[in-house]
């Protein structure tokens, strides 16, 4: 059966009052050593009595912790900003290593300065580098794949406009020869239709024994020999119309 909860109060007896004290005293005295020693902590502790005695720890010595006490309490802002820079400090300090390390694994994969590292290390590196190229190939072969792809459809692409001006320079090709058959056709009709109308006779040329009444007309012929006695007799008919 456990031990029942002990209510916390003022001990009445005096010799048991003193007898708690020096116990609870050593052991408050113990643990506070091995906070110190544990954890690199500074403590110290003070202690007084009933009747007034004194009961002190300190792992750093108590003028010096004491004096840090009253430096952090009385300077609240300077003991901030010592914490941040401090927290600054070793935030800097943590980014340093971790850049070295990041130039000295750089250097590592690059065959950079291998002298250092053992075999295990050397074979970790050298799955590093197979892994590393063949997600390399991976992706240059992806690459190649959707570049080959995109050239397909370039190419059919391409077919189907060809395909499309095929369609279209046939389509213009037959209205080309329609509209030169159509030309051809009008030219041959217009050529029969001017050889009937020249074929036929001229009603402004001069006959002899005909009379034909000509308004505003007048034939001139060069005067030589046997064309005058035509030119006279055309004359005659143009009077003769007139008169008529």
């Amino acid at each position: 059966m456990g031990r029942g909860r002990v209510e916390l109060k003022r001990i009445e007896n005096k010799i048991n009052r003193q007898v708690t004290f020096s116990k609870r005293r050593n052991g408050l005295l113990k643990k506070a050593y091995e906070l110190s020693v544990l954890c690199d902590a500074e403590v110290a502790l003070i202690i007084f009595s009933s009747r007034g005695k004194l009961y002190e720890f300190g792992s750093a010595g108590m003028a010096k912790t004491l004096e840090r006490y009253q430096h952090s309490c009385f300077n609240p802002e300077e003991n901030s900003i010592e914490r941040q820079a401090q927290s600054w400090y070793q935030e800097v300090t943590k980014l340093k290593a971790k850049y070295e390390s990041l130039l000295r694994t750089q250097r590592q994969l690059l065959g950079e300065d291998l002298g250092p590292l053992n075999v295990k290390e050397l074979q970790n590196l050298e799955k590093q580098l197979e892994g590393a190229l063949a997600q390399a190939r991976q992706r240059k072969t992806q690459l190649m794949i959707e570049q080959m792809e995109d050239l397909r459809k370039k190419e059919r692409h391409l077919g189907d406009l060809n395909k499309q001006l095929r369609v279209k320079l046939e389509t213009e090709g037959q209205n080309l020869k329609a509209i030169q058959n159509m030309w051809s056709s009008n030219a041959a009709a217009g050529s029969s239709s001017f050889s009937l109308h020249s074929s036929q006779t001229n009603p402004m040329d001069c006959q002899p024994h005909e009379p034909v009444l000509q308004i505003g007309y007048h034939q001139y012929l060069p005067a030589e020999g046997p064309s005058i006695s035509k030119s006279m007799a055309c004359e005659t008919n143009f009077i003769q119309g007139w008169v008529l």
